[in-house]
């Protein structure tokens, strides 16, 4: 069969580009997607993506190599197995990030994708009532909801604990003012999860153009002569077909199937590649290097008044919960559970904000078995917990060998450099001095996590090591950049050196943003719809 584009991925990058390229109905878009369709309950309410946490029918459930840094522990690394992808089973917190981490994409030999280049993007993407009217957007597809008054009330003691120690508050982190405590946005819309497999893909799939194909997995991509990619070689069940691209193939499969698909299709590294007994077809040696992620650390305490423990562990409270969901769309279950926390500098002459935190009215501990599902703690009880913005640790993502059912090699090498140990240390002591405020101690019993018997610098960096966890934000390993040793595509994210194929992610990051990276893989792909169609309309 035969299409002007294949796009490979069926996550929030995917969706956006098949709806902007079939909008027009001038081209045939074929989106593939290895996982099924977002059609579990769960998928919609905003709360349901603890159901989601160690779901296998929904997540890929992979995990890192051991990590020398972190004690030789290997970390949980959820990735969306649905149309949707990690943007269906993700917290929903929308951030965008500050200015200057596009500006360095920019100054990293990107043009066009500079602050001033992607805000209207964000903008034009956005429907944000309650932001910055000067700065936010309205209309947009993507449903954006503040949870300021529906927060529970210790939130507000957490922000009266930044105000004590003299830190800014910021009505919209998004808008005019990222630095400063808040409470989060959310894409959500009417108490559903707003993201691109509803907001985009759904009307989409009405228009005779678009064709979509769940629990399809590309193998591989198809080459004519030379390096001119022509389709995508799959696998539907258990018969393997080919499909075939007129004008591009585009590989939206994310920070880990994106960089394993072009390694299986001999583009990489041409002597790892040669190595594992993959042909190579395209030594470009970016590929799968440069991989991006926020490491964070929770901080426990036991509260002396009730918090969202109370509510969402009983289960007359969850029955209530959902009850005040089912008849007004409101409630936790409306609700992300990081429902504030901010931006701010861990130690005087940091150029700008370099901690991001979370505050949690609600405790709850990761299971090492994952059949226990995610629970809160028993008693009431919250937590805060923090990730440096802008980690210069870097890793990989590789093939373990030929097979494409293998299990990825991610490395993300968390700690690899004195910048993230120290910010790491910056973070514990900034969640001490918030701990210590007489807002928070007034509602606090005592510190759980780490305890009072860490005290150190030695101590806390201990406990980071063997406590601290991935925050999912993998990104960076298929990265922008002009020169083809260093970066996988270029500003206009067509592979280098390959004609015919772009990726179109959250692999291209430079640099990994500051904050949660939902939105600026959103943004990505919008943009990227221009240039592509931008591209067409000159060939």
């Amino acid at each position: 069969m035969n299409f002007d584009y294949v796009i490979v991925g069926g996550g929030s990058a995917g969706c956006v580009l098949a709806d902007r390229l079939s909008a027009d109905g001038q081209h045939t878009v074929l989106l593939l997607e290895a996982g099924g369709e977002a059609s579990s309950p769960w998928l919609k309410l905003p709360a349901g993506y603890a159901k989601a946490y160690f779901n296998p029918a929904l997540n890929w459930m992979y995990r890192t190599a051991p990590q020398p840094t972190l004690n030789g522990r290997t970390v949980y690394a959820p990735r969306g197995k649905v149309l949707g992808g990690s943007g269906a089973i993700n917290a929903m917190i929308y951030v965008r990030g500050q200015p200057s981490d596009f500006d360095d994409w920019r100054d990293r030999g990107n043009p066009g994708w500079g602050w001033s280049d992607v805000e209207p993007v964000f903008q034009r993407l956005e429907d944000a009532p309650a932001g910055d009217p000067a700065r936010r957007g309205r209309g947009g597809p993507i449903g954006i909801t503040s949870m300021r008054g529906q927060t529970h009330p210790i939130v507000d003691d957490f922000l009266a604990a930044c105000h004590e120690l003299d830190l800014p508050l910021t009505p919209d982190y998004n808008g005019a003012q990222f630095e400063g405590a808040a409470i989060y946005d959310i894409n959500v819309r009417r108490g559903m999860r707003s993201a691109p497999h509803v907001t985009h893909l759904r009307a989409a799939r009405r228009r005779p153009g678009l064709s979509v194909w769940s629990h399809t997995h590309a193998v591989g991509l198809l080459w004519d002569e030379g390096l001119q990619v022509s389709g995508v070689e799959m696998m539907r069940g258990d018969r393997v077909e080919r499909v075939y691209a007129r004008r591009e193939v585009i590989v939206a499969a994310g920070a880990v199937g994106s960089p394993l698909l072009l390694q299986r299709s001999g583009v990489g590294d041409g002597r790892w590649l040669h190595d594992i007994g993959v042909p190579v077809r395209h030594h470009l040696p970016a590929v799968g290097e440069n991989l991006q992620d926020h490491l964070c650390v929770s901080h426990y305490y036991e509260a002396n008044r009730p918090t969202l423990n109370d509510v969402l562990r009983p289960w007359w409270g969850q029955a209530w919960a959902a009850l005040q969901w089912g008849l007004s769309r409101r409630g936790p279950l409306a609700l992300s559970v990081n429902q504030s926390g901010g931006f701010f500098r861990g130690q005087a002459g940091v150029a700008v904000p370099n901690l991001q935190l979370y505050f949690n009215p609600l405790s709850y501990h990761i299971p090492d078995d994952p059949r226990a599902g995610l629970r809160p703690d028993p008693g009431s009880g919250f937590l805060m917990a923090f990730n440096a913005c802008r980690p210069t640790s870097r890793g990989t993502v590789r093939l373990a060998g030929p097979d494409p059912h293998a299990q990825p090699l991610i490395d993300p090498r968390y700690l690899d450099t004195a910048h993230d140990i120290d910010e790491a240390l910056q973070g514990m002591r900034f969640l001490r001095q918030l701990a210590a405020t007489q807002s928070l101690r007034r509602i606090t019993r005592h510190e759980t996590a780490p305890g009072p018997s860490v005290q150190t610098d030695e101590q806390l960096l201990d406990h980071f090591r063997a406590h601290s966890g991935s925050i999912y934000h993998l990104c960076g390993s298929c990265t922008m950049g002009p020169d083809p040793q260093q970066a996988v595509v270029d500003a206009r994210l067509r592979v280098h050196g390959v004609r015919g194929l772009r990726v179109v992610d959250a692999s291209v990051f430079p640099s990994i943003p500051s904050g949660n990276i939902h939105a600026p893989t959103i943004m990505v792909a919008d943009r990227a719809a221009d240039l592509i169609l931008a591209d067409a309309r000159r060939a």
